[in-house]
């Protein structure tokens, strides 16, 4: 653990905040904060509770926490206005659910002649006890956003209003899923905290990923 790396992510968590700004915050000397970051010194108590006000985290956050965990495959680290959509949408509950639902909507995309497809996913949360522990089953739905004028037949078709999520660029998703996504949601998560975003689930997805070798992560948040 290092209180120095852990300011230098809460710096670029709050917009790449320089040294400069968060100097005059704290009433300091830019060369004051860059020692901090060095680990050449360490902030009076009363510094260190005006660092956890303006970066909305907690003493702990700071000098015992391995904060950044920050994969070099995570960027473009953004609050994004995602216009509106409509779109259908399937869900597959199974031991390894992505690759058929997702697979259906590409099908379903070609049948209605979208030509370059856009295709979210996010876990499918309402699945029994025995389902998970005793048959190792998980849910996954996948959803074709569509293109105006396109209605697939027979599709029930939702609309989902323009919202505000927090989103995270991710490289090489795949190459170690089980560290590098989960990851990604944890710093997605650092960001809103930091930020002083909420969570949102008001008549919109919560979060969904794009789909693709690279992927988009999004959190709702107001």
């Amino acid at each position: 653990m290092s209180f120095g790396k852990n300011l230098q992510y809460f710096r670029k968590l709050s917009g790449n905040m320089t040294q400069e700004a968060l100097a005059e915050k704290l009433n300091v000397s830019r060369q004051t904060i860059s020692k901090w970051e060095i680990d050449a010194a360490n902030p009076e108590m009363e510094k260190a509770l005006e660092i956890c006000k303006i970066f909305n985290c907690s003493l702990d956050n700071l000098f015992r926490d391995e904060m950044d965990k920050q994969s070099d495959s995570y960027s473009n680290l953004r609050l994004e206005e995602v216009p509106g959509f409509r779109y259908v949408e399937h869900t597959v509950i199974s031991t390894e659910p992505e690759s058929d639902v997702i697979g259906k909507m590409y099908r379903l995309a070609k049948e209605n002649g979208i030509e370059v497809p856009r295709v979210i996913g996010w876990d499918f949360p309402n699945l029994s006890q025995e389902q998970i522990n005793v048959f190792n089953m998980h849910g996954y739905t996948a959803a074709l956003i569509l293109p105006d004028g396109v209605a697939p037949e027979g599709c029930k078709i939702k609309d989902q209003p323009a919202h505000k999520y927090a989103a995270i660029h991710v490289d090489r998703p795949f190459e170690n899923p089980f560290v590098t996504i989960p990851g990604a949601y944890q710093t997605l998560g650092d960001f809103m905290r930091t930020n002083g975003l909420v969570q949102s689930a008001e008549g919109v997805i919560p979060c969904f990923e794009t789909d693709g070798e690279s992927m988009d992560i999004y959190i709702a948040c107001r």
